[in-house]
């Protein structure tokens, strides 16, 4: 069952951008590892020392190979190096998944499954 993994990070205030920057080889690590469909870390636009996590795995061997692998720790090391603040994760189960849009290109929270 596909896992997503959704969250922020407060730093250290004035350091987001180059943990950002330094980021890059990190996310290149996940994103090559088993199971790792999307792996990103992006700034929030309206608070200037956060930075969101998205990640989406094919289920819950992979993403626990990835808690326990290199780039797990490195990423770990490297937001560390720059002053973790606050963190809030959390994993979810993805149990149904569907377009936002419709053939009709009308958004809809709807899964087409209920009545």
């Amino acid at each position: 069952m596909r896992i997503v993994i959704a969250g922020e990070v407060d730093l250290t205030p004035g350091v987001r951008e180059a943990a950002l920057a330094g980021a890059a080889p990190f996310i290149a690590m996940a994103l090559a590892e088993e199971g790792c469909r999307h792996y990103a870390w992006s700034a929030d636009p309206a608070l200037p020392d956060r930075v969101h996590v998205f990640e989406e795995w094919d289920d819950a061997a992979t993403l626990q190979a990835h808690l326990e692998g290199d780039a797990y720790r490195a990423m770990l090391g490297h937001l560390g190096g720059f002053g973790i603040v606050a963190a809030d994760t959390r994993k979810y189960r993805v149990t149904k998944q569907a377009p936002v849009y419709g053939a009709d290109g009308v958004a809809s929270a709807r899964f087409g499954d209920e009545a």
